[in-house]
């Protein structure tokens, strides 16, 4: 059974078979991976979701240089449904802000329930954000149920929501590597998939 805008959905048979382009991972001896695992493992470690963030300017290339590194991350079919817009206006960073608190509010209100409400009171959250007016840059993360071709048809993203939590995951490492080597406050700059 088709559906009148099926034809607006690329037909996987119509693709180009793309060039495979070989890859040799880098080998390591067994103490060498033993050690640069210990090693990641102590820099993650360090790593907390905090809710007091601070002010301090953070240059715009490290922002960028973590939003590549989150963009290596896996996705069904090699597809990278996600999008990383990234946030700096003040009047925007708080219309973000006034959305989100309006969405959590709804959230402890009604749409959790007491059960969810309880287990936070213990880390003494609720639905005002002030951090994001606060941090120098927002990091939003969208997902992509699909993609435009040059030629205007739709391909599907498969696994885009899996995908998307992957490269959050991979954000947050790179946005720790970023905090342990380059600054010592004790800042977090992403707001990872609160629009997702």
């Amino acid at each position: 059974m088709r559906h009148e805008d099926d034809d607006d959905w690329l037909d996987t048979t119509e693709e180009e078979n793309l060039a495979h382009i070989p890859y040799t991972p880098a080998q390591y001896s067994a103490t060498e991976m033993l050690e640069r695992s210990e090693k990641f493992y102590s820099l993650m470690n360090l790593r907390r979701s905090v809710r007091f963030i601070s002010p301090e300017p953070v240059p715009k290339e490290v922002i960028d240089n973590v939003i590549r590194t989150a963009g290596t991350a896996p996705s069904g079919a090699h597809t990278e449904p996600w999008t990383f817009v990234v946030v700096s206006d003040a009047d925007v960073k708080h219309k973000i802000r006034e959305i989100i608190e309006e969405e959590e509010e709804i959230n402890y209100k009604q749409r959790m329930g007491d059960k969810w409400v309880q287990d936070l009171k213990k880390l003494r959250t609720n639905w005002v954000k002030e951090y994001l007016d606060v941090a120098p840059y927002l990091i939003l993360v969208f997902k992509q149920t699909y993609g435009i071709l040059p030629s205007g048809k739709k391909k599907t993203h498969y696994y885009n929501e899996i995908s998307v939590s992957i490269s959050c995951g991979i954000l947050l490492a790179a946005l720790q590597v970023r905090h342990t080597q380059k600054h010592k406050s004790n800042i977090c700059l992403k707001k990872c998939g609160s629009l997702i």
